[in-house]
C-alpha cells in the first residue's frame, strides 16, 4: 500500500509540472566579524540572533540562507534572486547570484547583503526568493508581508 501511495505521489509531481521549490529562507543578522552565530549550536545561533536583534549597533549586515531544489528536468544555469523591502526607508533592494544544482537537485545557498545595501535597508520587513533558469521562474517563495 505504501509503495502505491509513493508511486502516486511521484506521478502527481510529474503531472503537475513541479519543476522546483524554494523550501526554506533563513534571514540572519551578521556582526562586524561576519558571524551570525558564535558556535555551531542552533540554540547558540538563536540566542546570538536575539542579541543582534535587540542591539542594532552590533549589526554589520544581513545574510539569507536559502534551501532550494529543482527536478532533474531542469537543466542549464540557474540564478537565485532575493528581493527585499526595507522597513525604515521602504526601499527595495535586489541581490542575485548564479547557483549550481546540489546532490539530488537540493542545495543551500547563502546570499549576503553588501554594506551599502544594508545601510539603505537596515530592517527587512518583507522578502521574496526566486529561482530562475534564464528568464523563466522555476520556483519562488516570499514572506507573509510581501
Amino acid at each position: 500500500m505504501k509503495s502505491i501511495l509513493f508511486a502516486l505521489g511521484l506521478w502527481a509531481g510529474v503531472l503537475l509540472g513541479a519543476e522546483g521549490k524554494v523550501i526554506k529562507v533563513l534571514p540572519h543578522f551578521v556582526d562586524f566579524q561576519g558571524r551570525h552565530t558564535l558556535s555551531p549550536s542552533l540554540y547558540e545561533r538563536d540566542a546570538y540572533q536575539e542579541l543582534l536583534r535587540n542591539h542594532p549597533e552590533k549589526r554589520a549586515g544581513l545574510q539569507f540562507e536559502v534551501l532550494w531544489k529543482v527536478s532533474s528536468r531542469v537543466s542549464g544555469p540557474l540564478r537565485l534572486k532575493m528581493e527585499l523591502r526595507g522597513g525604515d526607508s521602504g526601499s527595495l533592494e535586489t541581490m542575485e547570484m548564479d547557483v549550481k544544482r546540489g546532490f539530488f537537485g537540493r542545495r543551500w545557498s547563502r546570499m549576503v547583503l553588501d554594506p551599502k545595501q544594508f545601510a539603505r535597508v537596515r530592517t527587512v520587513t518583507a522578502w521574496k526568493a526566486t529561482l530562475l533558469q534564464g528568464e523563466e521562474i522555476v520556483a519562488e517563495s516570499n514572506s507573509f508581508l510581501w
